[in-house]
């Protein structure tokens, strides 16, 4: 009954461990979950405000497809603002978050044939939507000697005729890596010469902790027009669930494609979200996110050390993002099997790193208090014992 396309997908392994975790929490069970890749604060007020302010005013009708004209502006002033890239409101469009930008994205140019270069670890849903699309998936493997990114001699030993597009993550999830200036130049320089577009996902953008971010689409004139930049505001400012994304090209032609196959589908995104995430991208929120950035911060800080000091573990300390990408290739070869374990024996929930492409780590949210981030890796610190015993 169901279709081949439909079958080559698998359910979400972060989203079937949260749940799952939510579950036993629910029948009263002692668990502690740093599965989920949501941030713990509350939606700073001046969102809220702007959303209840279209509330009161009626503003609940269809939109245009692409967003409306006032919160297209607010995303180019954003991006010229914050990461010195010029676009034209015909060269952004706003979607359900940046996983339907990413589905719209590669259902446009992904088809048969097409390959696309993923690094590994990765987020979870990159090789299912190539794949759902009809692409084959090409990974480059990365490990902790190169804190989870690819060189450009890796690059250019992934390239083939057949090779359609790059995904770069920055920063990273699952690991927090993120790639400087002079990386992303020199994997820029790698891509000169081919038709190869880069799909750039800067969601975790503005939690950065060391160094200063560099979109990839603003390192050279080639690299700006080959990149789609995709972002939104789930991470940033806490609105994981007002589904609020968006891209931005130079490609108008990509562009116009992707909300075509909109028109069709989805149509406009929430109209109230889209009042809403104005004061998101204009600055008004920025004291909230620098108090929500300096916790993370804080956490990270402590996550890190704690995580160290277990015999059997290690650790990178990642420049952004709020997770951990935790070695535990001393005690297990089965990440899987590690993590169901701990989550039976111990109540913590976390993710096995073969779901993001890579065996022997699992990954660790930070994205909760830091009371229970203590608690959390002492019991896991426990389990490790046990299992070195």
């Amino acid at each position: 009954m169901l279709t081949d396309r439909i079958n080559t997908l698998s359910e979400s392994i972060t989203i079937a461990i949260s749940t799952l975790a939510q579950e036993l929490k629910a029948e009263g069970k002692d668990i502690l979950s740093f599965s989920a890749g949501e941030p713990d604060f509350d939606t700073p007020q001046v969102i809220k405000d702007a959303a209840i302010k279209a509330i009161n005013e009626g503003f609940t009708k269809y939109t245009a497809v692409d967003g409306i004209p006032t919160l297209k502006v607010a995303i180019a002033n954003k991006l010229k603002r914050d990461n010195g890239l010029t676009y034209a409101p015909n060269q952004i469009i706003t979607n359900n978050g940046a996983k339907h930008s990413l589905f719209n994205l590669f259902a446009a140019t992904i088809q048969k044939g097409d390959e696309v270069i993923i690094p590994a670890p990765y987020w979870v849903t990159y090789p299912e939507l190539v794949l759902y699309c009809g692409g084959t998936v090409v990974e480059i493997e990365t490990l902790d000697e190169s804190a989870f990114k690819i060189t450009p001699e890796q690059l250019k030993k992934a390239l083939t005729p057949k090779t359609k597009m790059l995904i770069i993550t920055t920063p990273s999830n699952p690991t927090g890596s993120v790639y400087s200036k002079e990386e992303l130049t020199a994997l820029g320089k790698v891509l000169e010469g081919t038709d190869v577009i880069v799909a750039s996902d800067e969601m975790y953008e503005k939690l950065v902790y060391e160094g200063t971010f560099t979109s990839a689409a603003a390192v050279s004139e080639d690299m700006y027009k080959r990149t789609v930049t995709i972002n939104g505001l789930s991470k940033s400012v806490a609105m994981t669930g007002w589904r609020f994304g968006y891209m931005a090209a130079h490609n108008t032609e990509l562009i116009q494609a992707t909300k075509k196959l909109q028109s069709q589908s989805t149509s406009n995104i929430n109209s109230i979200t889209q009042k809403a995430a104005i004061p998101g991208l204009d600055g008004s929120a920025d004291a909230d996110i620098e108090k929500m950035r300096n916790a993370f911060k804080e956490r990270r800080d402590e996550a890190v050390k704690l995580f160290n000091n277990v015999d059997g573990l290690s650790v990178v300390k990642p420049d952004g993002a709020f997770y951990l990408f935790v070695n535990i290739k001393e005690v297990s070869s089965d990440s899987m099997e590690f993590c169901k374990e701990l989550l039976a024996k111990t109540g913590v929930a976390v993710v096995p790193g073969v779901g993001f492409g890579s065996e022997g780590y699992f990954r660790f949210s930070f994205a909760t208090d830091i009371e229970s981030i203590r608690v959390g890796i002492q019991r896991i610190e426990e389990f490790v014992k046990d299992l070195k015993a």
